[in-house]
């Protein structure tokens, strides 16, 4: 790729940016799947509930690490055996959408899982070693959406409460479930600005069993309701 030779192993994932050049030298068995959407599509969102799609300074802005080209990014990313299921899942989900189109929310959906699919990506390829705490992110990377407690994630790390607590404290500055908490809430800001899903789907999405609970932790650590931040958002980047 763009004359530098690498290799990928299954399963794996290639990020491509347009700027790239591709030839395959050497192939054993090789299946792929593929996607690819227009920047426009990427960038468009509706400003109110009465107004068509347009385009907009919102880009998205998880992932974009990825197709940087230096000598760290090569654009193979890590795909671990835990995390494959997931985004195995999650790929063929948005597939699935792109052609049934099946309500007039299959564009935010598609954003969804592409926010989901790249964000894992990127905080998966940001960990350089298996320590108990990358253990335990590995599982909130993948695991967000769903219920999780403090045992979940002591025993992926395989690791005690206090002592899980303390390397969390320690690198992030919170628990390992604070941690989840202001997760939840990054990805939960990204598709309040990037599509147009109710409260109620938002919360699901991100792991929070109630719409009124997600509002209120939304709003304890952002200081402004979601409704509002994405109100504000929208505004600011018509105006940019």
């Amino acid at each position: 790729m763009n004359e530098r030779l690498i290799k990928i192993s299954a399963p794996g994932i290639l990020c491509l940016s347009k700027d790239d050049t591709l030839e395959i030298l050497d192939k054993d068995s090789v299946s792929a799947q593929s996607s690819r959407f227009h920047t426009e599509f990427l960038n468009s969102t509706r400003l109110t509930e009465k107004q068509d799609n347009v385009s907009t300074k919102l880009r998205i802005q998880t992932g974009l690490s990825l197709f940087n080209r230096d000598n760290t990014h090569t654009g193979v990313c890590l795909v671990t055996v835990k995390a494959y299921p997931q985004l195995f899942e999650w790929f063929f989900v948005l597939g699935t959408e792109v052609f049934a189109q099946s309500d007039a929310l299959w564009v935010c959906r598609i954003k969804k899982y592409l926010i989901q699919i790249l964000g894992l990506l990127e905080n998966m390829n940001r960990q350089v070693e298996q320590s108990p705490v990358d253990l335990a992110l590995e599982y909130i990377y993948t695991n967000y959406s769903n219920k999780i407690n403090l045992d979940d994630l002591t025993h992926s790390a395989h690791i005690n409460r206090v002592s899980l607590n303390k390397m969390f404290k320690e690198r992030w500055g919170c628990t390992a479930m604070g941690y989840l908490q202001l997760y939840r809430l990054q990805v939960a800001g990204d598709l309040l600005i990037h599509t147009d899903m109710s409260l109620d789907e938002i919360a699901r999405s991100t792991g929070f069993e109630y719409d009124t609970y997600f509002i209120k932790q939304f709003t304890a650590k952002r200081g402004i309701s979601p409704t509002s931040y994405r109100i504000i958002s929208r505004e600011h980047a018509l105006s940019l």
